[in-house]
């Protein structure tokens, strides 16, 4: 681990050779003799990859303190299929991804995700070199989106021979939660126990295996390279029911003592009432929320299945001495599959003829007609219609599934090289996009259940109206009112699958120029370095098309969340940018080396937008024990194609409604019927959804302005002379956003309405004929895409290492030993939601407003034992490692004292604390005839079990099987056995 902006183990090349004449280091695109940066950057090296047992690039990145959960393996509910970066929890959007240098392209046109992060699927595990990573602003030198930073991922190049790069691994866990009590207790009261079911005490599961070859040619003249490589990664599911404490949806309570659920369930639902699977008799019972509810968490996939190939070159030849031409090609072909709980008839208003012959005596005599078909019973009024509620969860045909592929190339082509000795130049295109296909399986179309209901007898035969009338010539009846009446060719009518396609496209030309003005006595008279510059143009186009077939695009699946319109888009921006190293006191008294960086970017949007980005950062090394640094940097985030052309379009979005589920004498009775003009009667009419899922009218907005942000950074370097191989660096870090690209918050928007009466907010909610804002797409609450309020995180970076050789501790014989150690305290993290309110602040906060845990103390330390240990040509080197992961406990938002996130609604003791998590890796590796790497290693040695959150707390997505799986260790023990062989 680098630790000092880049250290010289992460510099090596990966090739034939360990040597490294220049470097260029990530933050400026001035060439750095001396590998120190003025901006803090923390590197990870290929051999810190390889020991964390790293398939997938996400999951090294997440060790970071400086990451925040995002789109990754174990999202299933919301995924987009992708991996994405969230550095200092202020959204994937702000962080910019580079390859050697160049912008990643947009992942994923998938616009049910959201946001148009790079991927990082797209990146070959095997083919890093290292990982640079900078935290704080840095559009000046990289464009656009560097709000929270940079991650720079360096790939190996120069590389001559054949390798090849194999790994295994699989999740090991032990089941011996007090959970399993609960859920035991759960099937025991169920109304349908057999969905409560215990996986086996030991399971092995989640297994992954990756092989990459890696083949590298020298031209016969010396002058050029190609290294080319091709790869292939296959990953297996996890199932939330394969681990205790995930299978079951908790409720929160005072303790995790009972099992929740959705109320589209099974048996179905018809009213106020549900098939009694009890009983041989075709009959209703009446309903009873708490037992009548349907376990969907098992189903859900912990980890997505996915099989990815990769495949693609670096080429470079020097034509002349002042020209060398370069090449790189990458392509990616990635599939995963999310998988959700079965679909079904999700509770909202459905009609059923009285006259269906389907229903039993018993049964129609228990349904009212509605008043405009005469009233009475179905018993009574045979020509009537029953309206209202109906629910009922496909059981019989599994889990919704979404398979999403996407297909990525990238190509740049460039001449760079030495104009004379003080000046240089680099010229290259680039292209980069990606093609998205998704099929999406087990939906039910809402027209084809309305007509599956409304069901006539012709001669004896139950059949459909819409056969009879010739409008659905199709359509099969749909018989939930019978213990197993449910037939395969009744689901092959219901079930409607749907397609959506899409492209992002991603052009950049860019010319640049740097040069030492040494020889031109520019330089300051303390010193004998002269100045270095930099300067160039971009430009840069973006592009989207996104399209789903008319089931989707029209909102006809049910329980798809909603409609999928099309979106069609795109933007140009042409810049000019300038770069200064200026050094002030080199080889002093005191001042070894004092420098000032400064930097410069203008962008002209095809929006009509223009912005400025600037940079001004300065170190003082007093001596080659101790250098101080500080910068202060501006940068932007223009709006993406996304958050400027998407329809609006109603999905779920919040996680509160609370005015639902209310009972007489409570006190936001009242105020619900003052802020919607309700009765107290309607008020206590609304059904709560028990999955605490809610709509909400999303979308995007043409007139957003950019986000710009402020980013002040200082701190200190100490390489003390008296401690041989030991390094420390201490930088605090303040971060502001304004004027950030967000929705208000469904959540916020209502509570902020229900508590003030603000009649802005409550001209947001739009209740539907039953108050809901849920069971219909007629309720929801508006939180389309603006320029809101701003966010801002400060907190402290500290960074160490050391590296020796245990003979000068007095131990002979005994090897060498090397010490990484990376933590991050976060003191704040704040979101002003509007302009005007006060800032609410997360840092040590989790819940439906603050989201993913934010621990304030995170850490990563890596000790290393590399021993003398040899044993003929079998064992040529042995080296040992064990790596401490620490995350500090998160507390529930809503036990805060700011009154913003005081929702006394949710204060559940169960969800009050997730608490500290410590895992314990070991690694140990081994070289066998000088060309054989093995490693092996476990991850996560103990089996700590996550911390969990009921399912008031839980949002949808990062939150899934009571936990968050994209922060913690969800899955159990990792164990994995890899091998790299070079020939």
């Amino acid at each position: 681990m680098a630790l000092l902006g880049v250290s010289s183990q992460a510099m090596a090349q990966a090739g034939s050779s360990d040597e490294v004449s220049e470097v260029v280091v990530t933050g400026t695109r001035i060439p750095s003799p001396n590998l120190e940066s003025v901006s803090p950057v923390t590197a990870i090296g290929a051999q810190e990859l390889k020991a964390q047992g790293v398939t997938r690039v996400e999951d090294m990145i997440n060790t970071l303190p400086q990451a925040f959960a995002a789109q990754g393996a174990a999202l299933s509910n919301g995924s987009t299929g992708t991996a994405t970066i969230n550095l200092r929890g202020l959204g994937a959007t702000r962080t910019l991804v580079l390859v050697d240098g160049r912008r990643l392209m947009p992942g994923t046109p998938n616009t049910s995700g959201g946001a148009l992060a790079a991927d990082i699927n797209f990146i070959p595990a095997a083919l890093v070199q290292r990982v640079d990573v900078l935290t704080g602003g840095a559009s000046a030198v990289y464009g656009a989106d560097a709000v929270a930073g940079v991650v720079n991922f360096i790939m190996q190049k120069n590389f001559e021979g054949v390798r090849v790069d194999a790994q295994y691994g699989l999740y090991q866990h032990d089941n011996g939660s007090p959970i399993a009590d609960v859920v035991r207790t759960a099937a025991a009261a169920a109304a349908s126990p057999e969905f409560f079911a215990l996986p086996k005490d030991n399971v092995r599961d989640g297994e992954s295996s990756e092989v990459t070859l890696v083949i590298g040619v020298n031209a016969p003249d010396g002058k050029g390279n190609v290294t080319a490589y091709a790869g292939y990664r296959h990953v297996e599911p996890i199932l939330q029911g394969n681990r205790d404490y995930s299978a079951c949806t908790l409720n929160s309570d005072t303790t995790f003592s009972s099992c929740g659920g959705s109320g589209t369930a099974f048996p179905a639902r018809v009213g106020n009432f549900v098939v009694d699977v009890t009983s041989a008799a075709q009959q209703f019972r009446p309903r009873v929320a708490a037992r009548d509810v349907y376990n969907f968490g098992p189903s859900n996939y912990y980890q997505r299945p996915d099989d990815r190939y990769v495949m693609g070159a670096f080429a470079q030849y020097e034509i002349a001495p002042w020209a060398t031409a370069y090449a790189d090609m990458m392509f990616m072909d990635d599939t995963s599959t999310y998988q959700i709980a079965p679909g079904g008839i999700f509770a909202g208003t459905f009609s059923i003829n009285c006259a269906n012959p389907l229903l039993s005596a018993q049964q129609k005599g228990l349904l009212a007609a509605t008043a405009a078909s005469g009233g009475g019973t179905c018993a009574t009024n045979p020509n009537g219609t029953f309206t209202g509620t109906v629910a009922r969860r496909n059981t019989e045909g599994g889990g919704r599934q979404g398979t999403t592929e996407h297909t990525q190339y990238r190509y740049v082509v460039g001449l760079r090289g030495d104009l004379n000795d003080n000046w240089n130049y680099d010229f290259f295109m680039q292209y980069g996009r990606v093609k998205f296909k998704q099929v999406q399986t087990g939906f039910f179309r809402t027209s084809a259940i309305q007509n599956a209901l409304n069901v006539v007898s012709v001669n004896g035969v139950p059949t459909c109206q819409s056969v009879v009338d010739g409008s659905d010539p199709a359509c099969v009846p749909y018989n939930i009112f019978a213990n197993g009446g449910v037939t395969r060719n009744q689901l092959n009518y219901l079930e409607t699958p749907s397609f959506s396609t899409g492209n992002t496209y991603e052009r950049v030309v860019n010319f640049s120029m740097g040069g030492d003005l040494t020889d031109y006595g520019v330089k300051s008279p303390w010193s004998e370095e002269g100045v270095g510059v930099s300067f160039g143009a971009e430009y840069r186009r973006e592009q989207l098309d996104s399209a789903a077939d008319y089931v989707s695009s029209a909102g006809l699946l049910n329980g798809s969340g909603g409609a999928s319109p099309p979106v069609n888009g795109s933007f140009d921006v042409y810049e000019a940018f300038a770069e200064a190293r200026l050094p002030i006191i080199t080889d002093m008294a005191f001042a070894k080396r004092v420098q000032v960086e400064l930097a410069y970017r203008y962008s002209d949007y095809s929006t009509s937008v223009t912005t400025d980005t600037y940079k001004i950062a300065g170190d003082w090394q007093f001596d080659d024990n101790l250098r101080v640094r500080a910068s202060y940097q501006r940068a932007v985030r223009a709006p993406h194609v996304l958050e400027l052309f998407s329809p609006q379009n109603v999905v779920l979005d919040g996680t509160q409604d609370p005015c639902a589920g209310l009972t007489a004498g409570n006190a936001l009775v009242a105020r619900c019927a003052q802020a919607f003009n309700l009765t107290t009667a309607q008020v206590l009419a609304i059904e709560a959804n028990p999955a605490n899922q809610y709509n909400g009218q999303t979308g995007g907005n043409p007139n957003l302005d950019p986000e710009t942000s402020d980013t002040f950074s200082f701190g200190f370097v100490a390489t003390p002379t008296f401690l041989p191989g030991f390094n420390l660096s201490v930088d605090y870090f303040d971060i502001k956003v304004k004027d950030y690209i967000n929705g208000i918050g469904a959540d916020i928007i209502i509570n902020r309405c229900v508590n003030t009466l603000d009649p802005f907010f409550c001209g947001l909610v739009k209740r539907d004929a039953a108050g809901s804002i849920w069971l219909s797409n007629q309720g929801y609450v508006v939180d389309t895409t603006l320029n809101t309020g701003a966010l801002r995180t400060k907190g402290i970076d500290i960074n160490a290492g050391y590296r020796t050789d245990l003979e000068t501790l007095g131990l002979e014989n005994a090897g060498g030993i090397s010490l990484s150690f990376v933590g991050t305290y976060l003191d704040k993290l704040q979101t002003k939601p509007l302009p005007g309110d006060a800032y609410y602040d997360c840092a040590g906060l989790y819940g439906t407003v603050c989201g993913v845990p934010a621990p304030e103390w995170r850490h990563k330390v890596r000790l290393t034992w590399n021993t003398p240990f040899e044993y003929g040509d079998w064992i040529k080197s042995l080296g040992l490692s064990i790596q401490w992961r620490h995350f500090n406990k998160a507390t529930l938002d809503a036990y805060s004292n700011d009154p913003q996130l005081n929702n006394t609604g949710i204060q559940y003791q169960s969800d009050r604390v997730l608490g500290s998590r410590d895992y314990i890796d070991l690694t140990a590796t081994w070289t066998v005839k000088d060309n054989l790497n093995f490693r092996f290693g476990v991850n996560n040695v103990f089996d700590k079990d996550p911390p969990l959150t009921g399912s008031s707390n839980c949002p949808s997505g990062p939150c899934s099987g009571n936990t968050w799986p994209q922060v913690y260790d969800s899955f159990g023990r990792y164990v994995f056995l890899g091998l790299t062989a070079d020939f």
